[in-house]
């Protein structure tokens, strides 16, 4: 068995990482996913921790009913059940609900260490 990181398709698919998704994510203000129904989502947990190494706020679309793992609630700045199919406008609305609260939230964390910074 070869080692995965040396081998060609690997960096491959690192420089897919570099030039599509980590371009996407500097460019946006929060990182909204809806969180799959496995466990071992790879562009999931790809996106999930770049994220995190951004320090981008992170609200986690959750399916009605779903189970999510305790680290991922603790990650998440906002978890929003929504069921995008059978309620799109109401999903629409709480989506732009936690949106408002996390973005407000981080603002204020900013000016705080701003003001702290002034001092």
């Amino acid at each position: 068995m070869s080692d995965f990181w040396e081998n060609a398709d690997y960096g491959e698919w690192e420089d897919a990482v570099r030039r599509e998704v980590i371009p996407m994510l500097q460019s946006t203000a929060a990182c909204i996913s809806l969180v799959p129904k496995v466990t071992t989502d790879v562009r999931f947990a790809v996106e999930l921790g770049l994220a995190i190494m951004m320090d981008k706020p992170i609200i986690a679309l959750v399916r009605p009913g779903s189970k999510i793992s305790a680290a991922l609630a603790r990650a998440a700045d906002e978890l929003v059940e929504v069921d995008i199919r059978r309620e799109p406008d109401a999903a629409q609305r709480s989506i732009s609900a936690a949106y408002e609260r996390v973005m407000r939230s981080r603002l204020g964390h900013v000016a705080l260490e701003d003001a702290k910074d002034d001092d």
